[in-house]
């Protein structure tokens, strides 16, 4: 999610064949949506009342004491993957740190390969298609792979428009909450239809990623914790009104709630980078944030992670693909 990259808001035909399994999980996906379409702000609900059972399917086998085989990593995602201004930056075209999460969870495990395809300003329909130089990010997943990292989504609901509209609106009302207002005008909040409307590029994703790798654990990496989890607001620090701090705050749990859902339905793993990084979000002063402000301090583009951010998601996939190591020092 990158403010003033467009949010792409195109989709893409799904050019590989789902599996048996997949087919037999399509209607209960159409009614987890429909639920969570009817519960609107409820969807974290929906998201614990789903059997885990599923968020295993996708997961390496037992190997009964024989030596697990080589890890072959890939890592698809938008800019909280890549690791925008960053240093050091090895991609110009997709703003491309050697410090982001999957760069240490590689270096905390020494997988047997590592391919790095993020690319900020991704949306899902990059999964299927170049963006600049960087090719279709599903081209980077083979049949030998074995481990997949996701964190895709946030550009598709339009992050960087909604930090826009909503700084650009709190002038006018600084005290109240003239964004949800704004989001909420048809008397149906747009922002949570947009989510709803996102989930199934995200089943689309998983889909494929299973599809072209049969034996891959994959793994679906959430957000982080961007505005202060108490809903209090920093403004002019960060320009909301403080109203839309709160509001702000659900649109993104309302995100990886669906996430989680998606995950839990497509076969994948979930790992929950929001928990992890409440305290740390971006009112917080510079010694103690991890996500920059839109005036950043610390190297990384604005209302995005710097390199603590990077090393705390780090710490979250590591706790659910295993590490001999420890993955930076953000605490």
């Amino acid at each position: 999610m990158a403010a003033g990259l467009g949010n792409g808001n195109g989709t893409a035909g799904d050019k590989d064949t789902e599996t048996g399994s997949v087919r037999g999980r399509t209607s209960g996906r159409r009614t987890a949506v429909t639920v969570a379409a009817a519960l609107g702000g409820a969807l974290a609900l929906t998201a614990a009342t789903v059997s885990p059972a599923a968020a295993h399917s996708g997961g390496r086998p037992p190997w009964h004491g024989r030596p697990a085989p080589a890890v072959h990593y890939v890592a698809l995602g938008d800019s909280y993957t890549s690791g925008p201004a960053i240093p050091t930056q090895v991609d110009a075209n997709c703003a491309r740190s050697d410090r982001n999460y999957p760069s240490l969870v590689n270096d905390a495990n020494a997988f047997a390969s590592f391919t790095d395809v993020s690319c900020g300003g991704a949306t899902t329909a990059e999964m299927w298609k170049p963006q600049g130089t960087n090719g279709p990010q599903l081209d980077a997943v083979h049949r030998d792979t074995t481990l997949v990292t996701v964190q895709i989504g946030g550009n598709d609901v339009g992050f960087g428009p909604i930090i826009a509209t909503c700084a650009g609106l709190s002038v006018t009302d600084v005290t109240g909450s003239p964004c949800k207002d704004h989001y909420r005008a048809t008397g149906v909040d747009q922002l949570t239809v947009t989510i709803l409307k996102t989930a199934p590029k995200i089943a689309q994703v998983l889909r494929a990623v299973h599809s072209r790798a049969p034996h891959a654990e994959v793994v679906l990496v959430g957000y982080p914790d961007l505005l202060p989890d108490d809903g209090v607001g920093c403004f002019p620090s960060v320009p909301f009104a403080a109203g839309d701090f709160p509001y702000l705050r659900d649109v993104e749990k309302k995100l990886n709630a669906m996430l989680r859902v998606e995950a839990l339905l497509g076969g994948a793993r979930y790992v929950d980078t929001y928990k992890p990084t409440v305290g740390h979000d971006m009112c917080k002063a510079p010694a103690d944030r991890w996500i920059e402000p839109l005036a950043p301090a610390s190297p990384a583009a604005p209302a995005h992670p710097n390199a603590k951010g990077e090393q705390s998601m780090a710490r979250a996939v590591l706790r659910t693909v295993g590490t001999g190591h420890r993955a930076g020092h953000g605490r």
